[in-house]
């Protein structure tokens, strides 16, 4: 698996301002969250998912092509950094 945390820059309340994802070998979403500009963290993945967040149909780019687009800055994040937010979003939403 690989972690990555990618920061959007846009104007626009009903995006996520920020996306973490779970992503297997393939590049295929597995979990994923995302954060909004009013601190609502919305979730997915195989089976449950909130606040119509949903898993990517298709692989997710490499970092270095989000990269490129001016209004994102991805980074790779460790196992531990993506489960602590993960556990830390699935709590809030008890």
């Amino acid at each position: 698996m690989r972690y990555i945390d990618v920061t959007w820059f846009h104007e626009n309340k009903a995006d996520p301002v920020r996306l973490m994802s779970e992503l297997d070998r393939n590049g295929y979403e597995t979990r994923k969250l995302e954060f909004f500009i009013d601190g609502g963290v919305g979730f997915a993945h195989v089976t449950a998912a909130s606040m119509a967040v949903e898993l990517g149909s298709v692989p997710v780019p490499p970092l270095d092509e989000i990269n490129a687009h001016a209004e994102f800055s991805g980074v790779e994040i460790c196992q531990a950094d993506f489960e602590h937010a993960w556990r830390q979003a699935l709590g809030n939403q008890c």
